[in-house]
């Protein structure tokens, strides 16, 4: 019996991986499949002939059109008494009908589009209880345009109601953009903020976020594949073989990743107050940022912006694998194994954090640009954790 526990420990650890949110899912199938190609290295080839100089004397930057050289803008956003706003939204719009950009303000009020076309443009700045600014101009091929600082002025006396409608309203844009996070542009990251001292989520966009990582088609795909996995190594062989143990082997597999993701990323974090995101550090000594990863596998960030003991992800693994024994196969049922695969994800989600602090961000596009200075010249949350 002992034996048939340890087996059936093993199968499950895999599968425990999808029962912590899609995240390690994901993370753990790129690193099984897809990281040791992205860091081999190639083979090496036979090296061009070295291209000579124009005899005319013509450097390459003048040979090159000019629309091909990119330029940047960047600006300030500031109030009426020259204090820095943050969160505030700048919109970039250009005539050539190009799809419009758009960044939030950082903790110094400052904004940046990098890699833009040449040709005229228009910014647009909103902020919640402040006037909307617009300034319009010209990009030059190359040039790193400084927009001159632009100040909101106060539309009215602000009340309590609406300064927490401005913190939900700034943490809707901060998710929008952590929905563009897809490792190797494909893999979603949706649980990763890279923002410096994000807004706190509420309920609703607690669920929201769980929702949308739980019906994202990537990680159906790789739920699918995972239960073929199983099936071809015979886990779980109270499902069958054919396209009946198929079924069930997938329908077990996003079951646990479905359940897990609602109960420990939206149903326990609302009811307990806590934020089910990992927050990117970044910055520091190698073994400080080490020993962040693994400790944000057990705390967490409340709503309140303190750590705390992360209970949403205990007694969500915890929960989870109960649920899960209504659908196992009664051999791989059992309070031990419920409680065993719950140290094992523990162990997945330091792991995953590992990843995501030195791996994942360099592998990610589409996310917001993140300025160490600004997180070394801020309190480091980071010593707070128990």
């Amino acid at each position: 019996m002992k034996s048939t526990e340890k087996g059936s420990g093993r199968k499950f650890c895999a599968r425990n991986a999808q029962r912590r949110v899609f995240r390690p899912l994901s993370i753990v199938w790129l690193s099984v499949s897809v990281l040791p190609f992205a860091f081999s290295t190639p083979a090496q080839s036979q090296q061009p002939p070295v291209p000579q100089p124009p005899a005319t004397g013509i450097s390459a930057a003048q040979q090159l059109p000019e629309q091909l050289l990119t330029g940047s803008i960047n600006g300030t956003v500031v109030d009426r008494s020259g204090d820095h706003i943050l969160g505030a939204l700048a919109t970039l719009t250009r005539e050539d009908q190009s799809p419009k950009q758009e960044v939030l303000s950082g903790d110094n009020g400052q904004f940046t589009f990098a890699n833009l076309v040449p040709g005229t443009f228009r910014i647009t700045i909103t902020a919640r209880n402040f006037t909307t600014q617009t300034f319009s101009g010209i990009l030059h091929p190359g040039e790193s345009y400084m927009v001159p600082p632009i100040a909101l002025a106060l539309v009215t006396a602000t009340t309590q109601v609406q300064v927490v409608a401005a913190g939900t309203e700034v943490a809707e844009e901060e998710i929008k953009l952590q929905e563009k996070q897809r490792v190797l542009g494909i893999i979603p990251n949706f649980y990763v903020s890279y923002v410096h001292d994000p807004f706190p989520l509420n309920s609703k966009q607690k669920f929201e976020l769980a929702w949308k990582t739980t019906i994202d088609p990537v990680n159906i795909i790789l739920t699918a594949a995972t239960a073929g996995i199983e099936q071809a190594r015979n886990d779980f062989s109270g499902y069958g073989q054919g396209a009946q143990g198929y079924a069930k082997r997938f329908g077990a597999a996003y079951a646990d990743a479905a359940i897990g993701t609602f109960i420990e990323s939206a149903i326990l974090p609302s009811l307990l107050k806590q934020d089910p995101r990992y927050f990117y550090k970044g910055t520091g000594s190698t073994r400080s940022r080490i020993l962040y990863a693994i400790a944000n596998s057990v705390v967490c960030k409340g709503d309140n912006k303190r750590w705390q003991p992360n209970y949403s992800n205990i007694f969500g693994s915890l929960a989870a694998g109960g649920i899960s024994n209504l659908y196992y196969p009664a051999k791989d049922r059992g309070v031990g194994l419920t409680f065993e695969n719950a140290l094992i994800g523990f162990g997945v989600g330091a792991v995953v954090n590992l990843a995501q602090e030195f791996v994942i961000r360099r592998l990610t596009p589409n996310i917001p640009d993140y300025d160490p200075a600004q997180s070394a010249q801020s309190p480091d949350r980071s010593k707070d954790v128990p």
